[in-house]
């Protein structure tokens, strides 16, 4: 759903702009010292591109799933640092409080988030509770008007510079599975919370990713998301539906980008004398991406208006995050081979970068394997209830 079509222009022209003269000088900068200069921190901040998708009664652009797709396919064409900077804020480190939170809890933490006063990050992941997240073991017990938290959580993105954590703990210890499983709001400085320096990763250097371990960790009773116990589940589905649709738009964003730099480079590369564009074999890797591209585009834009509307969208949304990112993963290998030798070596062309950045999704929020499985799951649900 579109609210205000020139609003919505201007916003994505904004940030088209903003990516060309900003962000994409800077990559290289970002590969060698893995992290976003804070001067470019703050510019997306004043720009508003932490709150795109909190409620404007928060501070926020309070972006319909139609708008928040189409600003982050924008967002998306350059080095996947900068939207990972600001995505867990516009994403899965504010939706749950979005989607469940009590007036209280927006009030005090959405305003934060929307500014980037503060970074978000959602701590779900543990060691043995990836792909069966229902197996976590961290635990909340009840103390007074506090919560006791203990546990560890791993591959959590931006928890190494996170102010605010969505933490996943289970409230009733004798149960199991999606059960008893509550969602709170924790911020950095309570005793006890620590995280791991930013793990040393294949690619996506500058999008920090690390642990956090919670021994002991006192959390006000205010803090439990809702304030209802064994909601916590319920919750992070909400949150991740709505996040797949999302990180399938952030897959789309660099398959462009890498089409575009392909696209140049076909252009101006010359063999027996001729742009390499016009050899037939050429023309279709980069035919068959704008291709998938544009599939991709299609089918997330038609999910998130189907979300928009209150549709049911857990069986689209799983089949968005699969396709888009293993089309992108495909893009990638395509755009590679357009650029042959070059594409494999860093100091001729930012392709490698890129091949080894989306690497990364197609597996983090959920497998591919993972939503092969949910999708057929989701249809027999469907088949079942007529």
């Amino acid at each position: 759903m579109i609210r205000d079509q020139a609003r919505l222009d201007a916003l994505l022209a904004d940030v088209h702009a903003w990516v060309r003269a900003v962000a994409h000088p800077a990559e290289e900068q970002v590969a060698e010292t893995g992290e976003v200069p804070d001067g470019i921190v703050q510019d997306m901040a004043a720009r508003g591109f932490f709150g795109w998708s909190i409620p404007e009664e928060y501070g926020g652009l309070g972006l319909t799933t139609e708008e928040l797709v189409l600003a982050a396919m924008e967002l998306s064409q350059c080095a996947v640092a900068f939207r990972a900077r600001v995505g867990t804020n516009t994403g899965i480190g504010s939706e749950a409080l979005v989607a469940d939170g009590t007036p209280e809890q927006k009030q005090e933490f959405l305003p934060r988030l929307a500014s980037g006063a503060v970074t978000g990050s959602f701590a779900l992941t543990e060691p043995d509770a990836g792909s069966d997240a229902t197996a976590l073991t961290t635990s909340a017990r009840r103390d007074g008007d506090d919560y006791i938290l203990d546990g560890r959580k791993c591959y959590i993105t931006n928890a190494p510079i996170a102010g605010l954590f969505t933490v996943m703990a289970r409230t009733d210890p004798g149960s199991s599975g999606a059960r008893g499983v509550s969602a709170f709001i924790v911020e950095r400085g309570s005793p006890g919370l620590t995280t791991s320096e930013p793990y040393r990763m294949m690619g996506q250097a500058g999008s920090p990713v690390g642990e956090v371990r919670f021994e002991g960790v006192r959390v006000p009773a205010r803090n439990l998301i809702g304030g209802v116990e064994g909601q916590g589940f319920r919750t992070a589905m909400k949150v991740l539906n709505k996040q797949r649709i999302h990180l399938a738009a952030l897959c789309t964003g660099p398959a462009i980008r890498m089409l575009d730099l392909a696209m140049d480079h076909a252009e101006q590369r010359h063999q027996s004398g001729q742009a390499i564009i016009d050899f037939q074999l050429v023309a279709a890797l980069l035919a068959d991406c704008r291709t998938e591209i544009e599939a991709a585009r299609a089918l997330i834009l038609q999910t998130a208006r189907a979300r928009d509307e209150g549709t049911d969208i857990a069986l689209e949304a799983s089949i968005c995050k699969y396709f888009a990112s293993e089309a992108c993963g495909r893009v990638a290998d395509r755009c590679v081979q357009v650029f042959g030798g070059a594409g494999y070596v860093a100091d001729h062309s930012p392709i490698e970068r890129y091949y080894r950045d989306v690497r990364l999704f197609r597996l983090y929020e959920g497998t591919s394997q993972i939503h092969q499985l949910n999708i057929v799951r989701q249809m027999r649900k469907r088949r079942q209830a007529g």
